[in-house]
């Protein structure tokens, strides 16, 4: 093992006198040869300073331009990753870091490494996973674009602490320290710039105990453009938290088209129906059962999502929908559906009896055509209801069908053992 980079305070070698090693400052890293040896210089001061038996580790993401070579030679350690992306290089250090704590921050010289004191005393007194907060702390003039600033990062943390009452009040900041034993165990996985989304999220939906402090942020000392791309990662960032918010992204449309389309349906059921000097017939009528369907289909698929990410461990059991979630079985979703398309069957074949009355001709009962259009509102949610009742059970399935695969892995593996 290779020791040569743990620093203590008196210059011992951590692994060669059984001391633990408490800290990794780790930095992810793709050609910042302008900047590195900076940020490892302060990374340093900062373990010599307040004497703390730590590590600087670099994961290098494919650098081309001497950045690991600096790396070295300023006494960090270097962990290759291949594969490309933020979130890819973070999990391989994560992976690869020794310390009990880890604190990362970007290697663009834009964080301060020899003021970390604050996360580090957070960290021993028990929190999980600390957040810098550059809003609190100061952003330098030309340190953040304004898109960023007051759009971009105020948006998406807003967001994230209204989907997941996470009382985090910036997301995305670059430096943060966590217990790694805890992040190692959520299984962290996005590749991406995301990667900063994911594990706030995931901690809190872990239950872990979140906090923050300020932190600076300086302009960076790059002389190249940053890696980061505004539109492209702030909508994988929107999208990640939408995905893991099956609430936000379905129930609640789906609850607000419900209630939209059965009002105006109760309403403009009977015939025409003025709101203030506005006549409401049938068009609103139509738009009302398109709402009502769209409504059931979002309701249905947050059900659905939420199933499958609790399956998946994506996310942990609702105290709150749990119950509900295990009462809509495929077979009683198959007999709702049987008694939605029953009820509208009865009303398609009342129409087809009122057309054959006059002929086939024109229909002048304004009443038949509203009676067909919620008709066919209902053979299209009966179906709708059958097709995810058939996708919950594939899913379950497939579901059932890993965890038997995993067991019989780990069986196949404990008989090679007694083999052995």
């Amino acid at each position: 093992m290779d020791v040569g980079q743990l620093l203590t305070p008196e210059g011992r070698q951590p692994a060669a006198t059984g001391e633990e090693v408490e800290l990794t400052i780790l930095m992810p890293c793709l050609n910042e040869a302008e900047t590195l040896a900076s940020c490892i210089r302060k990374a340093r001061q900062f373990l010599a300073a307040y004497g703390v038996i730590g590590e600087v580790l670099v994961a290098d993401n494919g650098s081309t331009d001497g950045s690991r070579e600096i790396a070295a030679a300023e006494g960090a350690r270097v962990v290759p990753v291949e594969t490309r992306g933020y979130g890819a290089a973070l999990l391989g250090g994560i992976e690869a870091a020794r310390g009990r704590y880890v604190i990362m921050g970007d290697a663009d010289d834009s964080y301060d490494f020899a003021n970390l004191m604050l996360f580090l005393e957070k960290l021993r007194s028990g929190a999980d996973l600390v957040m810098g907060n550059r809003f609190k702390g100061g952003i330098a003039p030309g340190a953040m674009p304004r898109s960023h600033r007051y759009l971009g990062n105020p948006v998406l943390s807003w967001l994230g602490r209204l989907f997941f009452s996470i009382p985090i009040g910036d997301f995305h900041c670059g430096l943060r320290g966590f217990n790694a034993q805890r992040i190692r165990a959520l299984g962290l996985s996005t590749s991406g710039m995301e990667f900063a989304s994911e594990m706030v999220v995931r901690s809190a939906l872990a239950d872990y105990q979140l906090t923050e402090v300020p932190t600076t942020l300086s302009k960076d000392g790059r002389s190249r453009p940053p890696h980061l791309r505004t539109w492209r990662d702030g909508w994988r960032h929107l999208r990640f938290l939408l995905i893991y918010s099956p609430r936000w992204l379905f129930l609640y449309p789906g609850l607000v088209l419900l209630a939209v389309g059965s009002l105006g349906v109760v309403a403009l059921f009977p015939g025409q129906f003025r709101l203030g000097g506005v006549a409401l017939d049938i068009n609103t009528f139509v738009v009302a059962c398109i709402a009502l369907l769209i409504g059931i289909q979002s309701i249905t698929f947050a059900a659905i999502a939420r199933r499958y990410a609790t399956l998946r461990g994506l996310l942990p059991p609702s105290a709150r929908y749990s119950p509900l979630l295990r009462a809509l079985t495929p077979e009683r979703l198959l007999v709702l559906g049987a008694v939605i398309f029953g009820l509208a069957l009865v009303g398609v074949l009342w129409s087809l009896v009122q057309w054959i009355a006059v002929d086939f001709g024109p229909l002048e009962d304004p009443r038949i055509l509203r009676v067909l259009m919620l008709s066919f509102t209902g053979l299209a949610a009966a179906v709708q209801l059958w097709l995810v009742a058939f996708l919950a059970s594939l899913m379950e399935i497939a579901q059932r069908s890993g965890r038997r695969i995993a067991v019989d892995d780990l069986e196949s593996d404990a008989d090679a053992l007694e083999d052995h």
